[in-house]
C-alpha cells in the first residue's frame, strides 16, 4: 500500500470510528429506552466495563419526581446491600494487617455472646457472619445491636435458627451490621469514615454512608411504586441523616445508625470503578486495595447451593447461562446490581430508583433485561 493511499485510509477509519462507538451507544439507549417503556420506571443509571474500563455510562428518566428533575451520571443513590462489598472489603484489609482473622469467634469480636442457645459450644464465627452461614435472623431487627444482645433484648434467642452455625444459609442484615461494629473496634476509626480512606479515596470515588458529609443536591430520590394506584410514592427514609444518633454514637456499638449492610450511597459510574477493583482481584486506578488472595477469597462460595461467597456471590441467570459475580440491592423502592466476569474483564452496574417489583429467574425484571441488553449491544457488538 502506497503511503499516500495508507494515510488515506487510516484517515478514513478515524473518521468512521466515532460514528461506530454513537452508533453503539445509540442501539444501547434506544433499547434500554424500550425496556422502561414497557414497565413502570422512575429513573435508572447503567456503567459497562470492558477490558476493566468503563465504555458505556447513561442515565435514563427522572432524578426527581416532584422537580421534574433528569436522572444524570453524577447523581449518587442509596444503593441497598451491594454495601455488604465494602463492609467485607474492610474486613479482608484488617485480616491482612493481622489484627483479625475470619475464624475469630463474634463473642469476642463484637463484645457480648453470640452464641445459638441450641447451639452453645458451636462458636459463631467471623468467615461464617459474612458468607450468612452464622445461623442468625432478622427476626428481631436489625438496625441496632440490642437485637441479638441478651443484655438489651430479652427475645435475642429469636435471633438464632434451628440449624447449627455453618450448617445452613439464611442471607441475614444483622450480619453486616455487626461486621461494621467489628471494622470499628478493630481500626479505631468510625465505620463511615474507614470506609472513606481505606476504599473511597484510594479509588477517587465519591461517595459515602454518613448522609451529612454528602453533598445532598447530587441525590437520586428514591420511591416505592404502589400498585393500587400506579404511583410512585417517595421514599425520605432512604436519606434520613439521623444527625441526633450519630451526635451521641458510641463506637463500636452506634455503627448501625450508617448500615453498613446496605448504606452505601454512590453513583452508577464509581460503583462501575469500585466493580473494576474487584474484577481486577484488589487493584484498581494504580492502587492495591486489598491482596489477590483476600479478592479470590471474597469471590470463593462457601454456600453451594446459594453460590454465596464474602459479601459477593455468582448466579448464571442473569446472563442465562453465563457465571457472573456481583451482587443485588433493594431497598425502600430501589433496585440495585453489580456482576463482573474477572477473567473475560467485564462487568455491568445497573441502579434504578423506583420502579414495578416483578422478577425473572429471582432477579428485578428490568435488571434482568437491561444487563442483557448492555451485552448484546456493547459487549457484542
Amino acid at each position: 500500500m502506497r503511503k499516500a493511499n495508507y494515510i488515506f485510509f487510516i484517515a478514513s477509519l478515524l473518521l468512521i470510528y466515532p460514528f461506530f462507538i454513537n452508533g453503539q451507544n445509540s442501539l444501547a439507549d434506544s433499547s434500554i429506552n424500550a425496556i422502561m417503556n414497557s414497565h413502570k420506571v422512575m429513573g435508572m443509571s447503567v456503567a459497562v466495563i470492558k477490558k476493566n474500563e468503563i465504555v458505556y455510562a447513561q442515565s435514563f428518566g427522572l432524578k426527581n419526581q416532584e422537580m421534574q428533575t433528569p436522572l444524570t451520571n453524577s447523581a449518587i443513590f442509596r444503593i441497598a446491600s451491594i454495601s455488604k462489598s465494602f463492609s467485607a472489603t474492610a474486613i479482608m484489609q484488617l485480616v491482612e494487617k493481622r489484627l483479625i482473622s475470619l475464624d475469630d469467634d463474634m463473642s469476642k469480636l463484637v463484645g457480648f455472646i453470640i452464641r445459638n442457645p441450641k447451639f452453645p459450644e458451636t462458636p459463631i464465627t467471623l468467615r461464617m457472619v459474612l458468607s450468612h452461614r452464622s445461623s442468625i435472623n432478622d427476626s428481631q431487627g436489625y438496625f441496632s445491636l440490642d437485637a441479638i444482645n441478651p443484655a438489651k433484648n430479652a427475645n435475642w434467642a429469636k435471633c438464632y435458627n434451628n440449624y447449627a452455625p455453618d450448617s445452613g444459609y439464611m442471607y441475614c442484615n444483622l450480619n453486616y451490621n455487626m461486621v461494621g461494629t467489628i471494622i470499628e473496634k478493630i481500626s479505631g476509626e468510625r465505620f463511615d469514615t474507614y470506609i472513606q480512606q481505606h476504599i473511597l479515596q484510594p479509588l477517587q470515588l465519591y461517595g459515602g454512608y454518613c448522609v451529612d458529609s454528602l453533598d445532598k443536591e447530587k441525590f437520586a430520590a428514591i420511591y416505592e411504586y404502589n400498585t393500587d394506584s400506579a404511583k410512585f410514592i417517595l421514599s425520605p427514609n432512604a436519606y434520613a441523616p439521623r444527625s441526633e444518633e450519630i451526635a451521641n454514637y458510641t463506637m463500636g456499638y452506634s455503627t448501625p445508625i450508617f448500615s453498613p449492610t446496605g448504606g452505601m450511597k454512590i453513583s452508577a459510574t464509581d460503583l462501575a470503578k469500585y466493580m473494576i477493583m474487584h474484577s481486577r482481584m484488589g487493584k484498581a486506578n494504580g492502587k492495591r486495595i486489598i491482596s489477590r488472595r483476600s479478592a479470590k477469597q471474597m469471590q470463593t462460595m462457601l454456600s453451594e447451593k446459594e453460590q454465596y461467597g464474602l459479601a459477593l456471590s455468582k448466579s448464571n441467570k442473569l446472563i442465562n447461562g453465563i457465571t457472573l459475580t456481583g451482587h443485588t440491592g433493594s431497598a425502600y423502592g430501589l433496585n440495585s446490581a453489580m456482576f463482573f466476569e474477572p477473567n473475560k474483564k467485564y462487568g455491568f452496574v445497573v441502579i434504578i430508583n423506583g420502579s414495578e417489583q416483578k422478577y425473572i429467574d429471582g432477579f428485578n425484571a428490568i435488571i434482568k433485561k437491561t444487563v442483557n441488553s448492555l451485552y448484546e449491544n456493547i459487549l457484542l457488538k
